[in-house]
This record gives C-alpha cells, structure tokens and sequence, in this order.
C-alpha cells in the first residue's frame, strides 16, 4: 500500500471493488468500529450443519458431470497435488507475515481447455483453524475483489475481523492468475504511469480525445508485449476453475468462500459452473451481474454521487449545493491544475480519485471536508495525498501494479468496445445521474479497454445457479462502489431458494465487519453453523 501523507487519515486498509479505471479498485478506507446497531427480520432457517442443495441441476449442459464446471476433467497430476506449505516470505512491499500463516503454489492449467497443457504456479496463503480439530469444517477461500486484489497480502492484514470465523475454519486466499505473486502484470513503467496522470481522463478537445485514446492502446500494448499467452487467460471463469481445483486440493467437498465486492462476481460464476460444489458461500459489498459494462459505469456514478449526498447531508449542506460546488472546483481545476509538493500538480482526474476515496467510509469523511476546503484555499496536498494512496503510489514514486491486472482481466471479461462518439451520446445521462462523477466514469467507458489485444468474453456474466446451496448475499444500501440494488439482482440471478439477501442500512464499501453486529452475527450463524436467514432479513 501506498505511504501516506500525515494528513490522510491513519489506521487505513485496502478494500477492492469492481469497477472502471481507479474509482473502485484500491481505496484506502478507514475502517474505525461503529456503533453497535440493530436488526429486523430476525427469522432463520437450518439445523446447524451443512446447507444442503436442493435436486442436482438441470442448468448443467447435458454432457456435463455433476459440478464439472462443463470443462475437461483436471488431471490427477493437478488435483492428487500436494502443496508444499511453508514461511511466507514478504510481499508486495509488505512485511512476511508472522508464524501463524503458511504460504503455498499451486499448479493451475494456463488453460483449462487444454488441462494437459502448460501450467501457471497460483500463489495460496492460509492460517489453520484455532479450535478444536474435530469441530473444524474447513477451508474458508477468500477473494477480496479488484479484480486485482492479492489475497496473499491482504488476508493477514484483514485476518483479526475473520478471528471468530478462523474458530472452525483454516483460513485461506490467493493471489488469481495474473495478480502479483501468481504471474502479475506489469504493463508500465513508474515513469509512464507518473506522466500518464497529465492525461486529461474526461477531454474536452480533440486533441486531448487522441492522447486519451492513444495512452489506452499504448497500455495494453504494454500488458501484451510483457504477459504474453497469459494475456487471454486471466478470465474470471477460469479464475473461477481454478477455485475449484483449490477446494479439490486442499480436501474439500464443497467450496466455502466469502466474496467481497469483484470476489461477489467471482462467487457467482463459481456458483453457476459448479452448484454442486457450492457449500457455504458469502457475498458482500455486491457487483450487480445483470448491469453489463455500461450499466456498471452507470451504477457506480449513481453509487457515488448517492454517498456524497450522504456527506453533504451529515454537515448540514444541500447535497445538489455542494456538488455544484464540488463540479465547480472539478472544472477550474481541468482549465489549471493545483500545485503540488515535489513539482506535481492536482489535476481533475487525480481531485475526483481524490475525493472518491474518502467515500468508501464514512470515517474517511473528515479527510473529504478537509481535502475539498484546501483545494479550495489553492492548496492540492490532501487530495493529491488521497489519489496516491488510492493509486497505491508510494513516496519515492513507486505504483503497484493492481490496477494493471484489473484492467486486463475485466478487458478480457467484457465484450462491451464503445466507441468515442458512442460515449459522447451517453455523456448527458452520466451528468444527470452525477454531476461530479458522471464524466469521469462514461469518458472511462470508451478508454478502458480501447483496442485491447484480446476480445472480450461476455456482454455480462451467467451466474445462474439451480440446484446449489444458499448463498447468502450482503448488501449495503450506502455502498458507493457496488450499489445496493446490485445485491438483490444477485439474488435474483442465482435462482429462487440460492439467493438469500441480508441488508444493512449503513454506509461504506462492504458490510461485514464494517460496525453491525447484526450483519456480523447473521454472517457468522450462516458460516459457522449454517443458519440461513429469512431472504430480505434487515439490519439498521
């Protein structure tokens, strides 16, 4: 994670999220316990034990065995593998995390059309279950979004709010294909991606639409010339296989997981490839799969416009006031940029990643009225300071290199090409749905996967998944970077008695472990001793 600078807030962890360009892949959100609060619709089902799914599928083709995933079977040279866990070393720039946690690799077919072919080595990390052995269930698999989020790194960091839940399960996570440790990508250097932020990411000229566009062919021939075949093998679905082959290793009969943001997608797709396999399956913070490419820029817009006009009406402001307020420094920042300390400048772009950041939790909100009023003042050291830790960009100048997987993966995920002028007639619905974000999130549409090297797989995912267990899915109804409403169409999309929804009325990226000690204890019941809540259960 990025250094931060002392006026960002301190005690910040990293939180991933489905979405376009930087607004919802790494934010550095305060995450401070809230209040204690209430629930409604208390009512449960189950017995304490596994729950369990109704007759096998019929959604399956029908050459397909029971949670094949529809694929060629793996060999036994893949799924008889024994994993060789030991000290983990550090990591991404972080420290080796201490001597509870083992780390591992994990064989994985390049392709999983051709499981006989060549392999890629998955990097894996988990901490044993504290309780008793006889009482342990198994493996709980973590995915923590992005795409582009390293499990390795962040499942020690974020470990100490999963401690009731490591009572009965080993903890583990992984690093998917393509993402840091498992063959990550690096499609840039620290340099180009430092003058890339002059790039103007809403243009207004056409001038600036050619470098915009130019800049987006010149990354993705950057991830090509440096992943090479791997490129067109980052998918989702195969990520998705390869969660299976790790169930199969690590013993498993089904897959127990919990899914945050991105890892709801990934959930999902697992859920429909092998609803046999699914056991106790947990989505937060909800990626909307039936929104597509369009509709995803759309929702986040409209997520993040509606946790502004939750800050501005905790100070007591009119939020439409504010936000002209805030379009209006947006615009006067795009004619002429802030300075900044060590020659750098507060542009439009890097004031609305800025702002953004600070909407992933309500504690963040004091950074937000304080960024905003010193931009005002002339002064872009905060904001500044915000979009780097978002960036993941250190103080010597450094970027991590998330964002480079996010970008290849939901590439290769999405068919969804827009075309400049395609973008330009869309402009005016993004504005109406958000005067500060709209821009910035439909201009993403046309250059985030402009001219990518390899096409694109889906208009938007199948997450159908008759036959399988519950899956208990966690909304937030202040979810700026997956908005609520995407929890009940997950619902929806898994089939009637999979999908069951849990809501929380709060704010933030994510619900559990974010202050409710009803969503947390309804989250617990469900994986710890498979309680299924009433679908629609609420906490306030």
């Amino acid at each position: 994670m990025a250094a931060q600078d002392s006026r960002v807030p301190a005690g910040t962890r990293t939180r991933w999220g489905k979405g376009v360009r930087g607004l919802a892949l790494a934010a550095a959100v305060v995450l401070t316990a809230g209040p204690v609060t209430g629930c409604s619709g208390s009512g449960e089902r189950g017995d304490g034990g596994d729950p369990k799914p109704p007759s096998a599928s019929a959604s399956r083709p029908a050459d397909a065995a029971p949670g094949d995933g529809g694929s060629p079977a793996l060999p036994s040279s893949l799924t008889g593998q024994h994993l060789d866990w030991g000290r983990c070393r550090a990591h991404a720039g972080s420290p080796a995390p201490g001597s509870d946690w083992q780390c591992a690799t994990l064989k994985a077919p390049l392709d999983h059309a051709e499981p006989t072919g060549p392999t890629i080595d998955l990097a894996l990390i988990r901490t044993k279950a504290r309780g008793d052995r006889g009482d342990r269930i198994g493996s709980l698999l973590f995915n923590f979004g992005g795409p582009g989020g390293s499990g390795v790194e962040l499942l020690p960091a974020l470990a100490p709010q999963y401690s009731k839940l490591r009572e009965r399960y080993d903890l583990v996570s992984f690093d998917p294909r393509g993402v840091s440790a498992s063959r990550g990508l690096d499609c840039r250097s620290d340099k180009v991606t430092q003058a890339a932020e002059s790039i103007d990411l809403t243009p207004d000229t056409s001038a600036e639409e050619t470098a915009y566009l130019k800049d987006a062919v010149a990354f993705g021939k950057g991830c090509s010339k440096q992943a090479g075949a791997l490129l067109a093998h980052v998918s989702t679905t195969e990520a998705a296989r390869d969660m299976d082959l790790m169930r199969q290793v690590l013993g498993d009969k089904r897959l127990h997981y919990m899914g945050v943001s991105y890892g709801t997608e990934l959930g999902g797709i697992y859920a429909h490839l092998f609803p046999d396999k699914v056991g106790r399956l947990t989505l937060d913070a909800v990626v909307d799969p039936t929104a597509g490419r369009i509709g995803q820029a759309e929702n986040q817009a409209r997520g993040f416009q509606r946790a502004l006009d939750n800050y501005f009406r905790s100070r007591g402001k009119d939020p439409q006031e504010g936000s002209r307020d805030v379009a209006a420094l947006l615009k006067k920042l795009d004619a002429k940029p802030l300075p900044a300390p060590g020659g750098r400048e507060l542009n439009e772009s890097l004031a609305t990643t800025g702002i953004a950041v600070t909407l992933y939790s309500k504690t963040s909100w004091p950074a937000l009225t304080r960024g905003l009023r010193d931009a005002e003042r002339g002064d872009g050291t905060t904001l500044l300071a915000l979009a780097d830790s978002y960036n993941n960009r250190d103080a010597s100048g450094r970027y991590g290199t998330a964002s480079h997987s996010q970008r290849a993966i939901s590439c290769l995920d999405d068919k969804v090409r827009p075309t400049v002028r395609e973008t330009k007639e869309r402009l005016a619905k993004f504005r109406k749905i958000s005067p500060v974000f709209g821009s910035y999130m439909g201009w993403d549409t046309a250059g985030w996967c402009h001219d990518w090297p390899v096409p694109g797989q889906w208009d938007e995912p199948d997450v159908s998944a008759r036959g399988a267990a519950p899956v208990l899915v966690v909304g937030n109804t202040g979810d700026p970077a997956t908005p609520y409403e995407g929890a009940r169409r997950m619902a929806d999309e898994l089939g009637t008695g999979v999908g069951v929804e849990l809501t929380w009325k709060g704010e933030g990226h994510g619900a559990y472990g974010s202050g409710s000690a009803c969503v947390d204890s309804t989250v617990d019941a469900y994986l710890l001793e498979g309680r299924i809540p009433r679908d629609g259960k609420v906490c306030s």
